[in-house]
């Protein structure tokens, strides 16, 4: 079971910037897709951004697109979201996951089903 450690959240003004980090540990990061989720008090946990195991291609919420960039260094074993033009609404508990197998449809990477390793999140907190 891969062990995945998150970073990197905070408080910041509405409009900042913040990096997440997702630690992964194993030899068997590289070899699936990872994803961002968050979820918001009283709310279900909801997809934010994904990226396939080479980092070729990556996928977002409407929420977050235009604003948030999903990467990956398989060398580092670490993924990241990097989160522009924050808003209040953007304000929750972000977890990184890792598929538990290839994905091979799009509307995979966008499914909570298909993520099994999870962290145990970082708390983004955006002030207006």
């Amino acid at each position: 079971q891969v062990q995945l450690v998150e970073s990197g959240g905070g408080l910041v003004q509405a409009g900042g910037s913040l990096r997440l980090s997702c630690a992964a540990s194993g030899r068997t990061f590289s070899s699936n897709a990872m994803a961002w989720f968050r979820q918001a008090p009283g709310k279900e946990r909801e997809f934010v951004a994904a990226i396939t195991s080479s980092g070729g291609s990556t996928y977002y919420a409407a929420s977050g697109k235009g604003r948030f960039t999903i990467s990956r260094d398989n060398a580092k074993n670490t993924a990241y979201l990097q989160m522009n033009s924050l808003k209040p609404e953007d304000t929750a508990v972000y977890y990184c996951a890792k598929a538990y197998r290839k994905l091979y449809y799009t509307s995979s990477y966008y499914s909570r089903a298909e993520y099994d390793s999870w962290g145990q999140g970082t708390q983004v907190t955006v002030s207006s």
